[in-house]
């Protein structure tokens, strides 16, 4: 026993033994102060990150990709930050209750449904859609909303340099003025065909360009919310229904303009009250309490538009002109007058039948569409292709043969596929019957694909693309003559010769064109030609050729206007807002850089190698 148990041992030591001991302890990714960022964490975090990616791109990203992209680093950076600011957030003492939460996901756009109201099932396909429970959704939302706030307090009241602002301005709105002419393949002359030893030499030089893509022979069957609202029937009694519970959505809803009063106490409003009874005004009481107009008008609104429930059952239960007892409302006891009436208009039933039986057909689509994509997924899982699952569930699928660009063997582009969905890109990150995930469309729907058969890239021979390549051949000729022609024309004009005589030799008449900005076209010029004109100095020539090579223009600029600086214009201030923004981000970027540094930051390599390695992935 006691030389087995000294192979043992020995055995362990000669088999590294002190890789077990190293790794104790180790579980942390990476420390900033007192927090650690668990390796877990991190795997998780990752894991959604290259997930919610993959959606995006309609394809799964490989470990490979994401390391290229340099994503492991970026998402342990953004990490590093906000572990730093939760520190922070702890050492101040911040926090946000539960309600306060519930009311910010509540009032998200993001979540809520055709009626403009927060959707329950809508909110639980997009974070489930999104990796998270709804416990983890709103524990990170609290995190956020307090970085944000730490945010706010850093970078909050930034003023931006008078001279950036004058800067950006003249960027964006500066004008230039200039003479031009344009040269096109009837000024390159006349060019002779190829020879058969000059067009295979030109071939030989470029056979990448007339390389067969490879195309790809694949099945999609897709199924989306309209396709299975389409099966479901609404009835009218439903219809009329929903029709009269959202009366406001299908016309004009009545709107009243309100003035509104808050006391601090009931015993003060009714004393109020009692006053305007015996004749003192609104307005009167208003200013009495020191009130300006904005701060009792609450506007000409709907009723859906007061937050206070009681204000609005009071304010549109009155006549017009009146003055209502005291309300208790959400900030206090308030009196309320309706200044003016604005009645209400409605669409009749008829004119929005159609609208709201396909609205309501949607509603009960969606959950209906899960269920099928949980059984097509149970399916596929079971080994049936998607032609058989088509079949089964009533449903079409669509075969095409299709290359990266997303054309048929005969270069013409593949109509009616899934909108906003890259199904060629995944399409082509995948292999021969290979059960990939399916891409999730905008609306909410699934597309599912196969590739069934790939035909290979391929060079082909100069017989089979010989008219492609002497046009290849012919454009390059012209595309070299006009550019040796716009070179001559500049060489003259830099030499002070008059535009017009240096184009008249040429059958040329010079063209005049103004008020040309930065980042834009201008017909029939292209942004590259006005992107040359900005980099050249007044009085200057140059050239640059159009999006075709064997299109050029050769330019002269003749006038530089700067605009003025308005603090007051709408471009001004939105540039202000802009730069205001930048900077802030800019100070806030260096306060967590100080804050990390202050607090020490601590990174376990090796783990991060090993959470975002190939072999680890695989």
């Amino acid at each position: 026993m006691a030389g087995v148990l000294g192979f043992l041992v020995i055995s362990f030591g000669i088999w590294g033994i002190g890789d077990i001991f190293r790794g104790f302890g180790r579980s942390w990714l990476a420390k900033v102060g007192g927090t650690e960022i668990d390796a877990e964490q991190f795997r998780q975090a990752y894991n959604d990150r290259l997930q919610e990616l993959g959606r995006r791109l309609g394809r799964p990203i490989t470990p490979e990709q994401a390391q290229a992209l340099g994503l492991p680093r970026q998402m342990l950076s953004q990490m590093l930050a906000d572990a730093a600011l939760d520190e922070r957030v702890r050492q101040l003492g911040l926090n946000l209750s539960d309600s306060e939460i519930a009311r910010q996901i509540t009032v998200d756009p993001n979540f809520k449904g055709t009626t403009g109201q927060f959707d329950r099932f809508r909110f639980e396909q997009l974070i489930r859609n999104a990796g998270f429970t709804e416990a983890r959704y709103a524990q990170e939302q609290r995190r956020g909303a307090l970085r944000r706030q730490l945010a706010e307090t850093v970078g909050g009241e930034i003023k931006v340099p008078k001279v950036a602002a004058e800067l950006l301005n003249r960027f964006q709105n500066e004008q230039r003025s200039i003479d031009y002419v344009r040269l096109g393949p009837a000024q390159a002359g006349e060019i002779a065909a190829p020879s058969a030893q000059d067009l295979q030499a030109y071939f030989n030089d470029h056979k990448a360009a007339f390389r067969a893509p490879e195309y790809r022979k694949v099945v999609l069957l897709a199924v989306s919310a309209q396709d299975v609202a389409s099966t479901i029937e609404i009835s009218d009694a439903d219809a009329r229904r929903h029709y009269a519970d959202h009366s406001d959505k299908f016309g004009q809803p009545e709107r009243r303009e309100i003035a509104q009063i808050v006391f601090p106490s009931a015993t003060d409003a009714q004393a109020a009250a009692d006053r305007i009874a015996h004749g003192t005004s609104f307005d009167d009481i208003a200013a009495e309490r020191g009130l300006k107009q904005s701060d009792f008008d609450l506007g000409l609104v709907s009723k859906s538009q007061l937050l206070d429930p009681a204000v609005a059952d009071a304010a549109f239960s009155l006549p017009v002109g009146q003055v209502s007892a005291p309300t208790a409302g959400r900030f206090g006891s308030a009196l309320i007058h309706v200044l003016k009436i604005e009645p209400g208009s409605s669409k009749p039933f008829e004119t929005v039948e159609a609208e709201i039986k396909n609205e309501m057909a949607l509603e009960r689509a969606r959950p209906e569409m899960m269920d099928l994509r949980d059984k097509i997924e149970d399916d596929r899982a079971a080994g049936s292709h998607l032609d058989e699952i088509a079949a089964k569930y009533k449903l079409t699928t669509r075969t095409i043969d299709v290359d990266r660009s997303g054309r048929d063997p005969g270069g013409k582009p593949i109509d009616n596929l899934p909108s906003g969905a890259n199904v060629i890109g995944a399409a082509f990150s995948t292999d021969v019957d290979v059960d990939s995930d399916a891409v999730t469309l905008p609306t909410g729907g699934f597309v599912w694909y196969n590739v069934a058969s790939i035909t290979p890239s391929h060079e082909r021979a100069l017989d089979e693309v010989k008219d492609e390549a002497e046009a290849h051949w012919r454009n390059d000729q012209i595309a070299q003559r006009l550019a040796a022609k716009a070179a001559e024309f500049v060489d003259k004009l830099k030499g002070g010769a008059a535009f017009p005589d240096v184009v008249n030799e040429a059958g040329l008449k010079v063209e005049a064109l103004g008020a040309l900005k930065r980042g834009a076209g201008s017909p029939p010029l292209s942004a590259d030609v006005v992107e040359r004109v900005f980099q050249t100095s007044k009085g200057a020539a140059s050239s640059s050729a159009m999006k075709d090579p064997t299109d050029l223009v050769v330019f002269r600029v003749t006038d530089v206007k700067i605009p003025e600086f308005d603090t007051k214009s709408p471009d001004v201030q939105r540039n202000d807002a802009s730069l205001r923004r930048s900077f802030s981000e800019d100070l806030f970027g260096q306060y967590v850089t100080k804050l990390e540094n202050s607090l020490g930051i601590s990174v376990n390599g090796d783990a991060l190698r090993r959470l975002t390695s190939t072999s680890e992935s695989d």
